[in-house]
């Protein structure tokens, strides 16, 4: 007789999981500690007594959502090999409120706690566009074709996922090669590492090794973040977010483009859980998602949640539901504690990054392995948005490294050097919906369903027209001409299309099947 179906809330494989994703939540949070104190300036009693549990707070409420989203799942289909969604701050968003939101407010104000109180009301306002993605998410999945979903993934993967810690890594091989190595060995290479310790944990420990032998790391850094050890526990309160309401204002903006990345963001990493063997529902994830980001700004953190790329990555090394209630508890301690500070003088970050980069090989490999082949260039065509986007992004940091802009430098003067500023912001701007947009097209276009080729053209149309694409703030009539070109190709299909369904040019057509398409 058989044994009775038993929920496995830890498993062997959830050590490698519980690693790769702890060191990727700790790394965002050890870069994030770094933004907030060193590039803007905020005082250390406010990033680590107030915003950092806060932001624990917040990874531990997801992780348990994603936790009981993989449970009942395991039980509804009697699996025990189920993987929970993946979790953690969206590195995106943490980049552009630091410098686009608290950044621009302490620097004109040099008010710590306004900067903050801003930096709060946007990620509550963006909780709540997100939240609003739970009621047309389900049907945007189903519309989407999976390269577009897919390849949208890989574009923000190799570039913000991938592309920062591989610099990084190649700036410091000595720690940061080696750490790779190691990863690639045990997690591409099925080596086992001695005493069967986890992957991660290792890649790790080596790098720290070399990271302290090599006399990178300080010693007075460590005995300092120890005597500011103490217990901060984040506060509820409605009254921050009335206070920065007023300065906040002029931001609103731009969280709609960008609540509407973030559950766009989910609908695609839903999407390679469901190609990795995971199908979970898709309103549930994103009403989980948005609650919370709502709770991480009610309780103190201006850093939005969102549903973790990677979900095939640690599938693939064998985590199951363990590594993210694990990684929740952990994030908590280690903020509500202050220990962050600590790992901060102890772990080189070089020695951490490689994760991320595992991450974005991935991912990156997924969109051409678990979609049909001839789609392969709609996944090449939704990267160039997310190159153009991470261009636009490292042009702007180095200007304002230089204390100028763009603007100041004349666009006419960069065109002459031989770079296309203004193309490129218009290229990047809303990259998530841009390179959906235009990897739906082609694959459209592919299957001679040039209906909807003509329909996604009328889409990003209504889009520009208002912002939202290829604009940097939201508006009316904020891009008259991109709008206009959209319709323009959309009337294009739409003559393309009638005349195939007239005389059926081309012979035999290839009808594209969403759910169901052979990878090989």
């Amino acid at each position: 007789m058989d044994s009775p179906f038993r929920i496995k809330y830890w498993t062997r494989g959830d050590v490698d999981g519980y690693f790769g994703l702890f060191t990727n939540n700790l790394t965002n949070l050890l870069v994030m500690a770094g933004l907030l104190h060193l590039a803007i300036g905020l005082p250390v009693t406010l990033v680590y007594g107030k915003i950092l549990p806060a932001v624990g707070l917040s990874i531990f409420v997801s992780s348990l959502f994603y936790t009981y989203m993989a449970i009942r799942l395991s039980k509804e289909e009697g699996r025990t090999d189920v993987t929970a969604l993946p979790t953690g701050v969206s590195v995106p968003h943490m980049f552009l409120i630091v410098f686009l939101i608290m950044g621009p407010v302490y620097w004109k104000t040099e008010d710590p706690y306004l900067a903050w109180t801003t930096g709060l009301v946007w990620c509550f306002v963006n909780g709540l566009i997100a939240m609003s993605g739970s009621l047309i998410g389900p049907k945007i999945r189903e519309w989407l074709p999976r390269p577009a979903m897919l390849g949208t993934l890989t574009g923000v993967s190799l570039t913000f996922i991938a592309m920062a810690p591989a610099m990084d890594t190649w700036d410091v091989p000595y720690t940061g090669l080696v750490s790779l190595s190691i990863i690639l060995l045990g997690w591409f290479g099925k080596v086992n590492m001695p005493f069967r310790l986890p992957v991660g944990l290792v890649a790790i420990l080596a790098g720290t090794f070399i990271g302290w032998v090599s006399g990178v790391m300080d010693v007075r850094e460590v005995s300092q973040a120890f005597a500011a050890v103490n217990l901060s526990a984040p506060t509820f309160s409605v009254t921050r977010l009335v206070d920065g309401w007023a300065v906040a204002l002029p931001f609103l903006a731009s969280a709609v483009p960008l609540g509407i990345y973030n559950f766009m963001e989910t609908i695609d990493n839903l999407e390679s859980a469901e190609v990795a063997g995971d199908k979970y529902p898709t309103r549930q994830a994103l009403v989980f998602d948005a609650t919370s980001t709502l709770v991480a700004s009610s309780f103190g953190s201006p850093f939005p949640i969102a549903v973790y790329i990677g979900h095939a990555g640690w599938k693939e090394a064998g985590a199951r539901i363990g590594y993210s209630w694990m990684t929740g508890v952990t994030m908590l301690v280690l903020t509500w504690f202050g220990i962050v500070s600590v790992l901060y003088a102890i772990i080189p970050v070089v020695a951490i990054l490689p994760i991320l980069i595992y991450i974005g090989l991935v991912i990156g490999a997924q969109a051409f392995q678990e979609t049909n082949p001839r789609y392969a260039p709609a996944v090449i065509l939704a990267i160039i948005p997310w190159v153009a986007n991470w261009g636009h992004n490292i042009i702007n940091t180095s200007l304002n490294a230089a204390e100028t802009d763009a603007a100041t430098v004349g666009y006419a003067t960069i065109l002459a050097a031989g770079l296309n500023y203004e193309g490129l912001s218009v290229l990047g701007s809303g990259a998530i919906l841009v390179s959906v947009l235009w990897a739906s097209i082609l694959v459209f276009i592919i299957d001679r369903t040039f209906h909807k080729a003509a329909l996604a053209s009328l889409i990003a149309a209504m889009l520009a027209f208002f912002g939202i694409i290829h604009a940097e703030t939201v508006g009316f009539a904020v891009n008259g001409p991109m709008a206009l070109s959209y319709v323009i190709i959309g009337f294009l299909f739409y003559i393309v299309g009638k005349n195939k369904s007239n005389h059926q040019l081309g012979g035999i057509t290839h009808e594209h099947d969403n759910r169901n398409e052979n990878a090989s």
